[in-house]
């Protein structure tokens, strides 16, 4: 005689609920890391916590490098780029990230540009006192 085997008629959630924890952690983890692509170094100093809303991110590298959203770009097209994403959102904020060996007429020269664009939310990006800068 054979066993009547039994048909499951429920899910198992456990498995479903560990992976959804599992990617989670995974994004919290990696998320800041993709946001601070392009190595500089950072000057430190105390800042306040950004309101949540649409960011860019001009980054300038040691180098002199320009970045806009890790695209290396042209100075003089800084300005047309981030106009074009300031129409889409108008409440965008522009995060400018600059190596700390770079010279001060460099960091000018991009927030000049930000400045003709009519960009007028704009953060200098700095590391925590006692941070070794950012990755």
């Amino acid at each position: 005689m054979k066993p009547h085997r039994r048909q499951i008629n429920e899910i198992n959630m456990t498995p479903l609920i560990d992976l959804t924890f599992l990617l989670l952690i995974t994004f919290m983890i990696t998320f800041p890391l993709i946001e601070q692509g392009i190595p500089v170094q950072l000057p430190q100093g105390k800042a306040k916590e950004l309101q949540e809303g649409p960011k860019a991110s001009v980054t300038v590298d040691a180098a002199g490098k320009v970045y806009v959203d890790e695209v290396e770009t042209a100075l003089d097209m800084v300005g047309p780029l981030l106009s074009g994403k300031l129409a889409e959102q108008p409440d965008l904020t522009v995060l400018v990230r600059a190596d700390e060996g770079l010279a001060y007429g460099k960091v000018v020269a991009v927030l000049r540009e930000l400045h003709e664009a009519k960009i007028t939310k704009m953060a200098l990006v700095t590391s925590p006192d006692g941070g070794g800068g950012a990755k």
